[in-house]
């Protein structure tokens, strides 16, 4: 699936992978990941993307940000929008999927295998895309929970499936192993990232 000699990016929706890690009981360990991709070929770029609720004093993916941003990462945020539904619930919307894809595409012709951390079915058509221009497109996501992840026409639409859960040896950590707060809190996410339209 992986070839030594590939320039590979990795485009991590960070919304996303967070809730299937979460859904599959583990917590990503981001410097592992970026071992494991690096052992796979060239890594050119990784890319971690997340909304940040704005006016929020302290907010628990703010060390998470920090530390990939110092450790190999290139973070892209933006503010998220905060609304009240028709419900009366507070929601967070956070959508990524523009930023991602132009990303992206502006590496189309410097990376020859695309790594997408997303089960998100918008992102097909970019696949397609990169496809067209003779690149190789993974998606990593997962099956293994009730209901799927992953979108079945992305997962049809990418050269390869990484089901999450196989990863989980190598990049993954209990949720006890957590680091204390004033360290890299590389488990940290969004309060409300179930509200994040996916």
């Amino acid at each position: 699936m992986f070839d030594a000699r590939e320039k590979i990016a990795l485009f991590i929706d960070g919304a996303n992978l967070y809730a299937a890690a979460k859904a599959l009981g583990f917590d990503i360990d981001y410097r592992k990941l970026l071992k494991a991709f690096q052992s796979r070929g060239y890594l050119l770029r990784a890319y971690y993307y997340t909304a940040l609720i704005e006016d929020q004093e302290y907010s628990s993916i703010r060390p998470l940000i920090d530390w990939l941003d110092y450790n190999g990462y290139k973070v892209v945020t933006k503010p998220a929008k905060e609304f009240t539904d028709s419900m009366g619930r507070r929601k967070i919307k956070g959508n990524m999927d523009i930023e991602l894809t132009i990303d992206a595409m502006e590496l189309g012709e410097s990376v020859d295998h695309f790594v997408i951390f997303s089960g998100d079915g918008d992102f097909r058509s970019l696949v397609e895309a990169l496809q067209r221009r003779g690149r190789k497109v993974s998606v990593v996501s997962t099956l293994s929970t009730q209901p799927p992840m992953i979108a079945d026409d992305l997962r049809r639409q990418a050269d390869h499936f990484i089901d999450l859960k196989s990863l989980r040896d190598e990049v993954g950590r209990e949720p006890s192993e957590r680091p204390a707060p004033r360290q890299a809190a590389v488990a940290a996410a969004p309060e409300d990232d179930d509200d994040l339209d996916y």
